[in-house]
């Protein structure tokens, strides 16, 4: 397929993650037909989209070289799955995070597509294997999985299947470098990718310290937020180690290293997050912030509008 011909990108589905994915690729200047097999669906997220790209170009934040009418002119909606795929070069699934409804929109994908089309799903803990058991040729497949919302934090893994063709991988990390995105190549699939796997670990003991009473829920979250995290922003677990030693990470881990085997071996089972010990935990977080709509709402906003100024802060240095 020549350069002339990829243009235009499928997003599949309307929710939260195909909007943002549309935005991102809208910001690229790529064309992006949107498909919801619910009628009216997909018209009603460019409304949507077309209200954040405004609130965007007004807060000098939106991505790309294009303004917001511009970008906004690249969007088209589909209830009609043959027509939405016509011309798409990359085809990104966003729909529910649930196996069968993602083995079935494959396998219809699949018979309207030709062979040289990728084939990406946006899930976050269904491995490629399992994503693309139905689809014939599944050289062309691979999970694209974005951070929620994509369009503040750049991270996307890739995740291959083990059929999927070297350049696949390849035209896809060009492809979303291209976009701004930060690409991430996975060698090979594991559960939980390597984001969530790192995530769960932080979640795991976070809840084990809290539910210990060794540390409240606030204060285990300024231990991410005021601590950890403000380096973790600029540079990863393995850069840190590294640089806090004189002589790099292998001083590191001779200084450290007894120390750290010592800490790992002292954690205890995997908490229960869903018991009677939970409880106690759940009512702290919900102390400082309740659980209806429109607590949640407000601190979400306020998470997108930190991130939007961290965002603009990395890009700046």
């Amino acid at each position: 397929m020549s350069s002339a011909d990829m243009k235009t990108i499928t997003v599949i589905g309307s929710g939260l993650i195909g909007r943002s994915w549309a935005m991102v690729f809208v910001s690229g200047g790529y064309s992006v037909k949107i498909y919801d097999n619910q009628p009216g669906q997909s018209a009603k997220a460019i409304t949507e989209i077309s209200k954040q790209l405004g609130e965007l170009e007004e807060a000098h934040m939106l991505r790309g070289k294009l303004s917001a009418t511009q970008q906004l002119t690249l969007l088209s909606s589909y209830d009609d799955l043959a027509q939405a795929l016509e011309g798409a070069f990359f085809v990104q699934e966003s729909v529910f995070e649930q196996l069968e409804v993602k083995q079935s929109i494959f396998q219809d994908i699949e018979r309207l597509v030709g062979t040289d089309i990728i084939l990406s799903s946006s899930t976050s803990c269904l491995v490629p294997s399992n994503v693309f058991s139905r689809v014939q040729n599944r050289s062309r497949c691979l999970v694209s999985h974005p951070v929620n919302p994509p369009y503040y934090v750049k991270l996307v893994e890739l995740v291959p299947h083990p059929e999927t063709a070297a350049n696949v991988m390849d035209n896809t990390h060009a492809l979303m470098t291209k976009v701004g995105q930060v690409p991430v190549l996975l060698k090979k699939e594991i559960d939980g990718f390597a984001l969530n796997r790192v995530q769960a670990a932080i979640i795991a003991e976070s809840w084990r310290l809290v539910q210990d009473g060794i540390v409240s829920v606030k204060d285990i979250d300024l231990v991410m937020s005021e601590g950890l995290g403000m380096r973790y922003a600029f540079i990863g677990p393995m850069e840190t180690m590294h640089l806090n030693a004189p002589e790099g990470l292998e001083d590191y881990m001779k200084r450290y290293g007894e120390g750290i085997t010592r800490l790992l071996k002292s954690f205890g089972p995997v908490p229960d997050f869903c018991g009677e010990g939970a409880k106690s935990v759940v009512n702290e977080m919900c102390e400082l912030i309740p659980s209806d709509e429109q607590h949640l709402s407000a601190r979400k906003e306020r998470r997108d509008k930190l991130l939007m100024c961290l965002a603009k802060l990395k890009k700046d240095h």
